[in-house]
């Protein structure tokens, strides 16, 4: 009897393995949106009284504004959860669709047997495939050329104060997202200094044009400088990734946090040259010939032309850069340091060239970036750059190079946008809120890499590990 009693007591397996209603993903979604929603009304409420501490929680709270909010997270949960396969399949269909004109152009005319018909077959198929090749591949270089052309005449249609905020910022970040995805995205390894790189470029165009309380050997002109500045960040991206060589992780964000503390203090307190918080100046671009001459004033737009024409070209070199071997290198470590090491590939070697490559791009911004203002002080690459800049990865797509540009010129926006609608000290709460939601739904990217796509699939059905950042040696273990 007292066997039965204590079965009767104890629950079953069955009941110990069962999952509560709000342990589900879907709730703790929904949990997530609502907590979104809550915080979205309270930032774009009205703003709070010294001598009545609640009087913003109260009007937030008890207006329309928490229920707008309510409304559309909920609509976009519920969309999420009930409507995604029939999005999908929808989808789908339309593939299909836009695949049945060649499928029934292939059943008109039988297919032929025997040996020589599979050798016709098999030709007409790779003519077929050709094709196919060479349209698509026309159709990205006709949709590549319409979207260059859009981005040469965007400054001829926004005001000056845009124009401001595309060179400013957008061009700013974008190229040093591009070099961070080659650290972050490409050979996983997780950088949170990496604005240091950009320091490094902004000072040197002072140190080189004569700006800084030292004289330099020679002045340079500002686009001969550009060039001794990538050489500068390569050099300090291999004194950064020499020592570290052996850390991933966690430990190797705490060492390029300080890398970036070691780069700011001597900025700040070595006054004798780099000027401390007093700054420094800087000359701006300027081009003689001899019978043609054009020095970059105020205006912003040429310095967006120029900054436009090094994107593209660091684009083109990084991009035969991701399918070339060193990127396929990069990789290899990302996934599995230990199986690369073990089938060959030089993790040493590589890893340096991340981090010089990497910090290559943030040369330029720097020097363009400093030429632009004609002034720069240490306080100008405090370390929130660099959490912005990596935010602006993760969220575009690591290792994506359309996902970082499309990222990266959003999430620069969006502040800007809410200039005149949200309390400055308010706006970066709206990121906050966007990456909450785009981790919870999508959190390979806004526009993700296949790998990467294919890393967090298998991860979902256990038989990977989703982020190679914080991997340890030898691969995820059981």
């Amino acid at each position: 009897m007292t066997a039965g009693v204590t079965a009767g007591k104890t629950p079953s397996a069955a009941r110990l393995r069962k999952q509560s209603w709000y342990q589900q993903p879907r709730y703790r979604r929904l949990f997530a949106m609502v907590i979104t929603a809550v915080v979205m009304a309270q930032v774009t409420g009205v703003q709070g009284a010294r001598n009545d501490l609640f009087y913003a929680l109260e009007e937030n709270f008890t207006g329309t504004g928490i229920w707008i909010w309510l409304g559309i997270f909920l609509a976009i949960w519920a969309v999420r959860e009930f409507l995604h396969g029939w999005l999908r399949g929808f989808v789908d269909r339309f593939k299909e669709l836009a695949a049945a004109p060649s499928d029934a152009a292939a059943r008109k005319d039988p297919p032929p047997s025997g040996v020589p018909g599979l050798v016709r077959r098999a030709a007409d198929g790779s003519r077929a495939v050709r094709g196919l090749f060479r349209t698509h591949r026309g159709y990205q270089l006709g949709g590549m050329a319409a979207l260059l052309g859009l981005l040469i005449l965007l400054p001829l249609m926004v005001s000056t104060f845009w124009q401001q905020v595309m060179v400013d910022q957008i061009g700013m970040f974008l190229l040093i997202a591009i070099g961070l995805n080659v650290v972050v995205g490409w050979a996983g390894m997780l950088d949170l200094g990496f604005i240091a790189f950009f320091a490094i470029g902004a000072y040197s165009a002072a140190f080189w044009t004569g700006g800084l309380p030292v004289e330099p050997p020679v002045e340079l002109n500002n686009f001969l400088v550009i060039p001794v500045a990538v050489l500068t960040c390569l050099i300090a991206g291999v004194l950064l990734g020499a020592p570290t060589l052996r850390l991933r992780g966690d430990y190797l964000a705490i060492v390029t946090l300080g890398f970036h503390e070691i780069v700011y203090l001597t900025a700040k307190n070595w006054t004798e040259f780099t000027g401390g918080t007093r700054g420094a100046s800087s000359d701006r671009f300027s081009i003689d010939l001899g019978f043609w001459s054009y020095e970059w004033g105020l205006d912003p737009a040429p310095y967006y032309w120029l900054q436009l024409a090094f994107i593209v070209g660091v684009l083109f070199l990084f991009l035969r850069l991701e399918h070339s071997r060193v990127g396929r290198a990069w990789t290899a470590i990302r996934e599995d340091e230990v199986a690369a090491a073990s089938t060959g590939v030089d993790t040493v070697r590589f890893k340096l060239l991340a981090f010089a490559i990497g910090a290559s791009t943030s040369g330029i911004a720097g020097v363009i970036y400093a030429s632009k203002l004609g002034f720069i002080n240490s306080e100008m690459f405090l370390v929130l750059l660099s959490v912005l800049a990596l935010s602006y990865v993760v969220f575009g797509g690591m290792g994506s190079i359309p996902g970082v540009l499309l990222g990266t010129a959003i999430l620069v926006w969006l502040p800007e946008y809410l200039r005149d609608s949200v309390d400055p000290q308010d706006r970066y709460m709206y990121l906050g809120g966007l990456l909450v939601v785009m981790m919870i739904y999508r959190p390979q990217g806004l526009w993700p890499s296949r790998r990467r796509q294919r890393e967090l699939r298998m991860s979902q059905e256990g038989t990977g590990a989703a982020d190679a950042l914080g991997a340890q040696p030898g691969g995820a273990q059981a």
